[in-house]
């Protein structure tokens, strides 16, 4: 097996990896994300994410998706965004693999923080983290809003509207 950063070339397989998490999280019809998307997104003048990939026998089985953000607390930091290793394929130590080249990149670059978030669910993938010396933050709680969301804000305050 090999880890080693992803590259335009991967992005169909990444795509692939994205799906196949979707999927496990029960979510499949959530992802619109393209090829172009990660082609555009990943590799032109302002890279918005990076990627490490799992590779075996020549295969993508995994990938780790990350970007940057900037903490007022701890200044740039990574953030996680995804980590999945393909079903046939967990047990081998792929995912330890890709969860360890993110954590390593953080530390040569002399970050403080790594951060992602993890289903409450997924008991496999928590402990795991547990036992790797990652926080769980539990008084934490995530929040997004959607297109929908964001269209019925901005309609309410009258925003972007002549």
């Amino acid at each position: 097996m090999n880890i080693r950063k992803g590259n335009e070339s991967d992005m169909p397989a990444i795509l692939g990896l994205i799906n196949e998490l979707a999927v496990f999280e029960k979510e499949p019809e959530a992802v619109v994300v393209t090829v172009d998307d990660l082609l555009r997104d990943g590799f032109g003048a302002n890279p918005l994410f990076s990627t490490f990939v799992a590779e075996k026998d020549g295969v993508i089985i995994g990938m780790a998706l990350f970007y940057y953000r900037y903490s007022t607390w701890k200044g740039k930091t990574i953030h996680l965004e995804d980590l999945i290793v393909t079903e046939s394929a967990r047990g081998i130590g792929a995912g330890s693999a890709l969860y360890r080249a993110v954590i390593e990149q953080a530390k040569a670059e002399g970050l403080r923080r790594v951060e992602w978030a993890v289903l409450d669910w997924n008991t496999p993938a928590v402990e795991f983290y547990q036992r790797s010396g990652a926080r769980i933050l539990e008084t934490w709680r995530t929040v997004q809003m959607d297109e929908q969301g964001m269209a019925d804000f901005c309609v309410d305050l009258k925003i972007g509207q002549i």
